[in-house]
């Protein structure tokens, strides 16, 4: 059997078993994943961004997370959990947890870098129209920090998809038991056809983010990148103009 046959199988598409069910259980593992990494994150991120205090602290141990092995984390959480969680739950907190610890660096990273480097100009504009913090952080520096924050997102969720598979290892469902699965009974073609899937899903959200930013970043913050530097008499003009776009 081919990888092309193996994907045309109407076997492979029906069932409990079949690839839209296990591509939903993989989605559902990155969707709650994302979402306790964003709402640990992005207020941490704001936080920092905001205050500049504790970046150092907070992006280094985030950094650190990127390290760690995660194979090895999975199993000593599963260990650790074993004794005190009952049911399905115990295979499934560890895989949450390690994929979480996956997606908060580039989230919280996209959080504080994009609100530091707002454009000095339009965050001068906005104290010169009587704008307080609180009020240039989220009409200024939250919307010129957006692009930065779905980028960050973005690489989360890639991370997440394509770790997601270790899921597996515990017993859980998702494309990872293609991979599990074919590696165990030498079918190298489901492994194959498990990556694959794999990756198309990943190749698939990107595409998603990518028209996402399109939708939510302003266009005048897009064209920032784009344009040419504005002369020196000009620049209380632009710093007008990009706080105009961004409210």
């Amino acid at each position: 059997m081919t990888l092309l046959d193996w994907l045309v199988d109407p076997a492979n598409w029906t069932g409990n078993d079949g690839i839209p069910v296990q591509i939903g259980f993989h989605l559902l593992y990155t969707l709650i994943a994302l979402a306790i990494a964003s709402a640990i994150a992005i207020p941490l991120g704001i936080y920092i961004g905001y205050t500049g205090k504790g970046e150092v602290l907070v992006a280094g141990t985030a950094n650190v997370l990127r390290a760690l092995p995660t194979l090895g984390l999975l199993v000593l959480l599963f260990l650790v959990f074993a004794p005190v969680i009952a049911g399905d739950l115990v295979f499934v907190v560890p895989a949450i947890i390690v994929l979480v610890l996956l997606a908060i660096p580039p989230i919280l990273t996209g959080t504080y870098t994009g609100i530091q480097s707002a454009d000095e100009a339009a965050v001068d504009a906005a104290r010169g129209m009587g704008y307080t913090r609180p009020q240039i952080l989220w009409r200024v520096q939250l919307p010129c920090a957006l692009p930065l924050l779905i980028s960050g997102i973005r690489g989360a969720t890639l991370q997440v998809v394509s770790t997601a598979t270790v899921a597996a290892y515990l017993g859980l469902q998702g494309l990872g038991r293609y991979i599990i699965d074919g590696r165990a009974q030498g079918d190298y073609v489901q492994m194959a056809g498990g990556a694959l899937l794999v990756a198309v899903l990943a190749l698939a959200l990107e595409l998603l983010f990518a028209l996402l930013g399109r939708v939510l970043v302003s266009p005048g913050l897009r064209r920032t990148t784009r344009r040419r530097r504005p002369a020196p008499t000009d620049t209380a003009t632009a710093a007008l103009s990009t706080l105009t776009a961004t409210r």
